[in-house]
């Protein structure tokens, strides 16, 4: 992440404008290399080191706040550590012992304002300390302050591609106004259901505090509290906001529009990221997997279901203070028009399970039917009382049985 420093802006009115970078600038992508250069192959070296020669190799550039930033996020990949053969502060109190003990020896044979003047002979406290603690005098010198941050050594660095760099940065750029934000309002367009899951999960995740609005039949706006919106902890709060951001970028239809507390005077202004910013998430996109195994029972139901439908479900439902629920599947019975709400368990953690049973048994109150696989060991005591029907499946559901439990849901006759 950046620094509030670092994070370059324009103004248009009331709006404040990032100032991404051209990820597909030459030039850019020649400064991303030069900055990769410094990290790659450069285990062992102390991170003083390393900041000594970033500032040499920028000097005083124009662009020396862009150059920061993109140092900064190769920075936050590096594993840095404490390198010393012995704790560190366990060699300043021996050497400080030794060199209280020398200025005392000093004191001892003569006059105190001869002693001020006396040659402090570090070479020899080296040497005592060393003593001390069994070591040379070179590793009692090289151990001595290993701890501070500038001496700090690197250990891995996790490389990435230079394209990689830029587009990590314009998203830092964005992520680093959302700091300043006091409500965010995000609109999300025709998503699967996946989709808005990993959302919302991420919502929870991060801890945010969130209303969510339905403005069409699959289109959703989240409606966040900003860190300048809250008393307390607004640095941690806003940090876990801007991480909240590369999700919303794995959409394909969305905006974001924070409204902003800015500068010192705490003005009121705006900042909007639509696709058309091009920011590229550096989140892996999970949320629209679908297993292959609930691929085929949505295949094999179509073809030998003649009076269902199976649509993938995207409404949200909220669960009370326990967050919002997106069912698997909207079952929708032809004759009747009648529709049962669907969801699998079966590619879920226990864990994730069971408390995610506990919030359906509380909160739903529409028609809707569960299929649990055997994978997760879920005991028959523990689904005793739940408020519908329930589908024990090995491999994946059946569309047979399905069907039956559909329409014990609906009290439809089982003939119909």
């Amino acid at each position: 992440m950046l620094t509030g420093k670092m994070v370059a802006v324009r103004y248009a009115r009331d709006r404040i404008i990032p100032r991404y970078l051209d990820v597909n600038d030459p030039a850019w992508g020649e400064v991303a290399e030069r900055l990769l250069a410094l990290f790659r192959g450069q285990e062992g070296r102390t991170r003083g080191e390393l900041e000594e020669e970033q500032s040499e190799l920028f000097g005083d550039d124009p662009s020396q706040i862009v150059h920061q930033g993109l140092a900064k996020l190769l920075e936050d990949r590096c594993e840095f550590e404490v390198v010393s053969g012995h704790p560190p502060e366990a060699i300043r109190a021996a050497v400080f012992r030794a060199a209280t003990q020398q200025r005392m020896a000093v004191l001892g044979v003569a006059e105190e304002a001869n002693a001020a003047l006396t040659p402090f002979d570090r070479e020899a406290v080296l040497r005592q300390a060393a003593n001390e603690l069994s070591l040379t005098p070179e590793v009692v010198e090289q151990g001595l302050f290993a701890d501070l941050k500038t001496e700090q050594r690197l250990v891995q660095f996790k490389d990435i591609s230079a394209e990689r760099l830029l587009q990590r940065y314009n998203v830092a750029l964005a992520q680093g106004v959302l700091y300043r934000c006091t409500r965010l309002h995000v609109t999300i367009r025709n998503e699967p259901p996946q989709r808005y899951r990993q959302l919302l999960r991420r919502v929870k995740f991060h801890r945010l505090l969130c209303e969510m609005e339905k403005i069409g039949e699959t289109s959703y706006r989240l409606h966040l509290d900003g860190p300048l919106s809250l008393f307390s902890a607004t640095q941690k709060y806003g940090l876990q906001l801007a991480l909240f951001l590369p999700a919303v970028l794995l959409c394909r239809d969305f905006e974001v529009r924070a409204e902003l507390s800015w500068g010192t005077q705490r003005k009121p202004k705006t900042f909007l990221v639509t696709p058309s910013d091009s920011l590229v998430s550096h989140y892996a996109d999970s949320g629209t997997y679908v297993p292959p195994e609930l691929a085929l029972f949505v295949e094999l139901f179509r073809k030998r279901v003649t009076d269902w439908d199976i649509l993938e479900e995207t409404e949200v439902f909220p669960l009370g203070s326990a967050g919002f629920w997106v069912p698997d599947f909207r079952l929708i019975h032809r004759p009747t028009g009648r529709k049962v709400l669907f969801e699998v368990l079966g590619f879920w953690r226990r864990s994730s399970a069971e408390q995610h049973l506990a919030r359906l048994r509380q909160h739903v109150k529409e028609p809707f039917l569960l299929a649990v696989s055997d994978q997760l060991h879920i005991d028959e005591a523990e689904l005793e009382g739940f408020p519908t029907e329930i589908h024990r499946f090995r491999n994946m559901p059946l569309p047979n049985e399905v069907v039956r439990l559909s329409k014990e849901v609906l009290n439809l006759s089982l003939g119909g």
